[in-house]
């Protein structure tokens, strides 16, 4: 199984926007696959060419290089701290990545997938700087839509050229760029029409908001260019090309290609550089692709045609290249937008919480639970503290926190130790029965990353469990210690149940649990960030993301709880919140009245 992640842009620290898109859904995904037994590899990095990061270096007075370095250590800090597991965690300024990208490259090239063109390219007027196409918005010359980019607009979701727009206005400073004919390579996006559209009409059980987006990718494929005229990029491995300091691979073109480099670099890492081909040439594996919708057309139209060109199997046909057969994604799970009163997230406008400022706060675990269960799944959805106070509180902290309070405080009170159970009641088996189901149902709503439902069938045991204790009333049963007993043990095993079951949405958290039920070592393994030599270029560090997840302890399945483990009394596991904080915000993003 094979989860590959969306590449953050390494030019700024990353808002909770971004993470509801990409991250926390990839790792509740990866976290159920590895607990149900499935061999994972969860791979992603910062994405550090292109203009933007040149810009964002010109505003802080550094150079690209060293922009990159600093956002992709902080990037690093807070998909850590959020417990996002990736066995690899990279950039796109390694050795490897621009090896394997000049590979995939030279392979298009040899099977005839990529052209030279001159074309107009947009260029600032102030700096002579190129402008990336998703840089320039206008006004779109078929639907008429005020804000459509350089590459394509949202609104009807055709393919442009900067020049198609009426009106166009750079991003960074709101010029008027200039146009100057320069030649470019490009990718014969037409010579995959018949192969592309074959592969799409297979795909039939995508999430809805992907399916009508790609239904209208291969009715207008253009060439489309994968060269641009900079100085910070990958270098393009042609005679002619490689010597011209001010050409360079696209930003997008080489930052898809970085889920198949992360995968060789992570097999270099572990010591068998071939490992990588359990998931990319193996027929049986699967893929799930991870992002935000804004980035469906690069990995359902795009990147498929990178893979299919490498494979030689375009419309033109070919011969395989270097890395043999390589498989195309088998799903691309695209969430929505995460707004805030109703605007999408943007560092620009203020609208804006950064991951380190909510971790800090209140750490991961509320945010991860926010986003499944009430994030931007299959449309828009806003965030309000109001709303995050209410979830954290109601669900978290009364329903689940208290469930675990409540059993284990009344068993380390009269029992000291998980007890023995004697006959047990209908309610009891009753009870266990709804527990033990809910792996299936919980398991299959996981498998086809519909977290909201799963998150909810999980808080459905939680929520029968607390009802069975206050209709059994083990308090009143002083007398009746064995039936005090059966009670106990039954709440317990339900709550170790249920902390499965909940273990992708809340992995800091089911830790505690873990350990509050008298059980040791590590149930739910958390990444590490590390500090390591570059692969290829001598004196280069670079920060890694990755992790020992196979030693964990957390199996999809409910596991007998052991009678007579000792127990302790247990601390709260989650802390309720004032409710004010629904009204104000907290200071470092108050509400605006």
């Amino acid at each position: 199984m094979l989860t590959a992640v969306a590449w953050p842009y390494a030019n700024g620290p990353r808002h909770i926007g971004h993470v509801s898109g990409f991250g926390v859904p990839s790792d509740v995904f990866s976290r159920y696959q590895r607990m149900a037994g499935n061999n994972v590899l969860m791979v992603s990095g910062t994405d550090e060419h292109g203009t933007p990061m040149m810009v964002q270096a010109d505003k802080e007075g550094l150079t690209a290089q060293q922009t990159a370095d600093k956002y992709t250590r902080q990037i690093g800090q807070d998909l850590q701290g959020l417990g996002l597991s990736y066995d690899l965690f990279t950039r796109t300024t390694t050795g490897n990545h621009s090896a394997v990208v000049q590979e995939i490259f030279l392979a298009l090239h040899r099977n005839g997938y990529v052209v030279p063109k001159t074309t107009r390219g947009a260029v600032s007027p102030s700096t002579g700087r190129t402008l990336p196409d998703r840089y320039i918005e206008g006004t779109c010359p078929i639907c008429s839509y005020d804000g459509a980019r350089g590459d394509q607009c949202d609104n009807c979701g055709n393919q442009l050229d900067p020049s198609d727009l009426i009106n166009p206005k750079s991003r960074i400073n709101g010029e008027t760029p200039t146009f100057v004919e320069t030649e470019h390579l490009f990718l014969d996006l037409p010579a995959f029409t018949e192969t592309l559209g074959k592969w799409l009409s297979t795909k039939t059980d995508w999430r809805p908001n992907v399916l009508n987006f790609t239904r209208n990718l291969v009715d207008d494929m253009r060439p489309r260019p994968i060269t641009r005229d900079l100085d910070w990029g990958v270098t393009i491995p042609l005679d002619g090309w490689s010597n011209q300091p001010l050409k360079k691979f696209y930003v997008w073109f080489d930052a898809v290609i970085g889920y198949f480099s992360a995968s060789v670099e992570w097999a270099r890492r572990s010591g068998d550089p071939d490992a990588w081909k359990q998931w990319w040439n193996n027929e049986d594996a699967r893929s799930y692709y991870f992002m935000g919708k804004d980035n469906i057309t690069f990995h359902a139209q795009l990147w498929p045609t990178f893979l299919l060109g490498h494979n030689g199997a375009g419309d033109r046909g070919g011969e395989p290249g270097p890395y043999g057969a390589l498989n195309l994604p088998d799903e691309i799970v695209s969430s929505e937008f995460l707004t805030m009163s109703g605007s999408k997230f943007s560092t620009s406008r203020g609208t804006v919480i950064y991951v380190n400022d909510f971790l800090r706060e209140f750490g991961p675990d509320t945010l991860r639970y926010f986003i499944a269960a009430a994030g931007p799944e299959t449309q828009d959805s806003d965030f309000t503290w109001d709303e995050f106070v209410r979830r954290t509180n109601s669900e978290l902290a009364n329903e689940w926190g208290n469930l675990v309070n409540r059993s284990v405080s009344m068993a380390f009170k009269n029992n000291g130790e998980i007890p023995r159970p004697a006959a047990p009641k209908q309610a009891d088996e009753e009870l266990k029965a709804l527990s033990r189901k809910a792996f299936g149902t919980v398991g299959g709503h996981l498998q086809r990353s519909r977290f909201k439902a799963a998150a909810n069938e999980a808080m459905r045991v939680v929520t029968a469990a607390n009802r069975y204790l206050s209709d059994q009333e083990p308090w009143k049963l002083k007398e009746d210690t064995e039936r005090r007993d059966s009670v106990l043990h039954t709440a317990l095993q339900v709550v170790s149940d249920a902390n499965t079951l909940l273990t992708p949405f809340l992995p800091h958290s089911a830790q505690k649990v873990h350990e509050a039920l008298g059980a040791s070592g590590i149930w739910a393994a958390q990444p590490e960030l590390r500090e390591v030599d570059d692969l290829d270029i001598p004196g280069r560090v670079n920060p890694i993301i990755t992790g020992d997840y196979a030693s964990e302890q957390a199996r999809w399945e409910s596991t007998p709880v052991e009678v007579g483990r000792k127990l302790d009394k247990p601390t709260p596991l989650f802390a309720k919140l004032d409710a004010k904080l629904g009204e104000t915000g907290p200071e470092w993003a108050p509400i605006e009245r």
